[in-house]
């Protein structure tokens, strides 16, 4: 166990205090969120850094895939949410009535669990976006395309197969083309809901493969429920617990050198 265990050190901020003053994306401070009456996420304090890869793991039902959803604010499409405290990106508050949550899901992507592509061609699948955006340059679109295919290493496969429906790729080609879609309006951070929990161990490796190199350019945060692809492909890893942050550090020393015996129990396997 770690020598801290036991000093006063905020969990949820331990992380961000040593973060070699990388640029501060996100930001939730004493975020709190209920269903109704169940209070869902309590005191949630955690920052993101740009070009990081940011892993959230921990049982089933522990709030994971609800706090994800908050950044983006997709939870608020469930009936009977209420929340408190500050979600900031960018140094704005997102939960303020005046934040325009068009904005903010143009500079936030999002993957879910399952692929989720339109009923559309790849081709219209990837340009939706710019064209929503106003984007009606045909050469324009091309490039966007194209560029959005090869940075989710999927332009070779489907290359020739622009113009038929998206239904017809494999579930990873589908994953990866939601990425490319995501990746076509230019994000700053995408958020990815367990995003191989569908697909088969060859598929997986493609999406981890891709994560590694789409940190370069953005912020990833990512919910899974695979301990040891946390630990394969994240630059730190924050542990919630019924609806808490129990530990946020870099990832080596969440798996290696836990401060916290609940921790510590559920990645030996001892719960969970």
């Amino acid at each position: 166990m770690s020598p801290e265990k036991g000093i006063n050190i905020d969990p949820q901020t331990k992380a961000s205090s040593s973060s070699n003053n990388k640029k501060v994306v996100y930001h939730t401070k004493d975020f709190n969120l209920w269903y109704g009456d169940n209070h869902a996420l309590k005191d949630i304090n955690l920052s993101f850094n740009e070009k990081e890869v940011t892993a959230i793991i921990g049982p089933s039902g522990c709030g994971k895939s609800t706090y994800i959803k908050s950044l983006n604010r997709m939870v608020e499409l469930v009936p009977s949410v209420r929340t408190s405290g500050v979600i900031s990106y960018s140094d704005k508050n997102i939960l303020d009535k005046t934040f325009k949550v068009e904005d903010l899901r143009t500079r936030v992507g999002m993957v879910f669990q399952k692929p989720n592509p339109f009923p559309k061609s790849v081709f219209e699948n990837v340009a939706y976006g710019p064209k929503i955006h106003g984007i009606r340059n045909k050469k324009v679109l091309n490039e966007i395309v194209e560029r959005s295919l090869r940075g989710a290493y999927l332009w070779d496969e489907v290359k020739d197969r622009l113009n038929e429906n998206a239904y017809g790729l494999s579930g990873g080609q589908q994953q990866r083309l939601c990425i490319a879609r995501c990746m076509a309006i230019e994000p700053e951070v995408i958020l990815m809901d367990e995003p191989t929990s569908a697909l088969d161990p060859k598929s997986t490796l493609h999406i981890e493969e891709l994560v590694q190199e789409l940190k370069k350019e953005y912020s990833i945060i990512i919910v899974t429920h695979n301990m040891q692809q946390a630990a394969r492909i994240s630059d730190k890893t924050a542990f919630f617990l019924n609806g808490e942050v129990v530990e946020f550090d870099k990832t080596d020393t969440v798996f290696t050198n836990p401060a916290d015996s609940r921790t510590e129990d559920y990645i030996s396997g001892r719960f969970g």
